[in-house]
């Protein structure tokens, strides 16, 4: 078996296997190309989520300006509703003490003022049962922008 001396091996070759030569201003480019295509990735990355932060943060703001116009109409409504249940119980007061002042004996006070109290007490469970739906209706207005905004970033966060 012959050996070669490692004046007579060619650079590169160990006995007959070539190897690969390293390059280094190759290997300097090909780092520079994978490096400039990572930033590059991450300039865009970056872009889509500032891109999709920006809409959700329109969205965002959409949400609270419808919140705060239903608060208002809601708050109107809630506050005529009061006004009317308190309407309705002083003119009920007034009443009561017109005929309160016609009394003519004890028994048709008591029978009045019974009369009147169970009266009262069936207007207020009615007046509460108005105003519950008025209050739950205007919560439901209230957190449905909110609620959609919300669901709307979560199925985008989803697709992302």
């Amino acid at each position: 078996m012959e050996t070669m001396s490692a004046a007579e091996r060619k650079p590169g070759t160990t006995e007959g296997t070539a190897l690969p030569t390293f390059d280094p201003s190759k290997a300097t480019a090909e780092f520079r190309a994978a490096a400039e295509k990572g930033v590059e990735q991450s300039v865009e990355q970056s872009k889509e989520v500032l891109a999709k932060f920006k809409a959700g943060s329109e969205d965002a703001q959409k949400a609270l300006e419808s919140s705060f116009e239903t608060a208002k109409a809601v708050g109107s409504d809630l506050s005529l509703k009061t006004i009317a249940i308190l309407r309705a119980n002083t003119e009920a007061t007034f009443s009561h003490f017109e005929a309160l002042a016609t009394v003519k004996s004890p028994a048709e006070f008591v029978d009045l003022q019974t009369a009147f109290v169970s009266k009262q007490v069936e207007t207020a469970v009615q007046q509460t049962k108005e105003l519950q739906a008025v209050t739950t209706k205007a919560v439901e207005d209230l957190s449905k922008p909110i609620k959609s905004a919300f669901e709307k970033a979560l199925k985008d966060l989803k697709a992302a």
